[in-house]
């Protein structure tokens, strides 16, 4: 019961970094005939969308890192959005092998639906894994021979570019998200992930990413094992290029330590392309093109 609390008290105040500066800075009805307020004017610096908006990318990853985990070795991963007054809706593919061996490939898209607007983006993210059909929204175990659909709702919530910190929480509401109890009946886990992060722009148009991720109770970041867990503390380091008004190039490196399974293996972190789920440190190179 005290883990519970204790569990709940770290997601209330989670919650209470991304969400009360949202409601409480002041917006438009803030500024001043003159200007913005000295008050106002470190977050609300948010654009309103005005019209019709595009965006494509392509990426090359030497490893497919996700949220701390390992999801894959050398993968190409294109992305395309369009978008309209805050309403957008997005498509981005994952090509490549499972790891760095060749031996099998595992390819991914992810359709996401959103709105975003005033730093706060709401977005429904379906992932699928082409090992069972499109739109399977049964929950299967954890490794079953099927579960590479999932359902996700998402929020994230961004103080201002002036103070780039990014609040996120994401939770699996559908499909494939389970582990099978001591009664052999598959038991949806709703597996949760919540992230603080913040990037400080250099000059030479270079920025710096870093994050911390937990997840807040018995779900997938942790392969189903344990309560609560410290999942992804990372540090990501980018260059960006101009290649023309709306075009450029980045080229980026990020390690990554997954401390729940660094803590589970009670050793040192240990590099195991072979067996991804039990990777407790990650790294990555990628470089990648842009228009927008």
């Amino acid at each position: 019961m005290k883990n519970s609390v204790h569990t709940w008290r770290k997601v209330i105040t989670l919650i209470c970094v991304g969400v009360i500066p949202f409601l409480i800075c002041p917006h438009a009805s803030a500024r001043t005939q003159g200007g913005s307020s000295s008050a106002s004017e470190w977050f609300d610096d948010y654009r309103k969308p005005v019209g019709f908006t595009y965006g494509l990318s392509a990426n090359l990853q030497a490893n497919y890192l996700w949220r701390g985990l390992y999801a894959g070795g050398l993968s190409f991963q294109p992305d395309a959005n369009v978008g309209y007054g805050g309403l957008y809706a997005d498509m981005w593919w994952s090509i490549g092998a499972t790891d760095w061996t060749f031996k099998t490939f595992q390819p991914e898209v992810d359709l996401t639906i959103g709105f975003a607007r005033w730093g706060l983006n709401v977005y429904v993210l379906y992932i699928h894994n082409f090992d069972c059909g499109f739109f399977d929204f049964r929950n299967y175990p954890s490794g079953g021979s099927c579960a590479g659909n999932r359902l996700e709702l998402d929020f994230k919530y961004t103080l201002s570019s002036k103070i780039p910190l990014t609040v996120t929480w994401a939770t699996r509401v559908a499909a494939s998200d389970g582990y099978v109890n001591t009664s052999g009946d598959t038991i949806r886990a709703y597996s949760s992930y919540a992230e603080i992060s913040y990037t400080q722009h250099l000059p030479f148009d270079l920025s710096v990413s870093a994050a911390v991720g937990i997840t807040p109770w018995r779900s997938m970041y942790t392969h189903y094992q344990g309560g609560f867990a410290v999942c992804n503390v990372s540090l990501d380091l980018r260059k960006d290029w101009s290649l023309g008004k709306h075009c450029g190039m980045m080229i980026h490196g990020m390690v990554a330590l997954h401390p729940s399974a660094l803590a589970a293996d009670h050793s040192t972190a240990k590099w195991q392309p072979g067996n991804s789920g039990l990777q407790s440190v990650n790294a990555n190179i990628g470089m990648g093109v842009y228009w927008r």
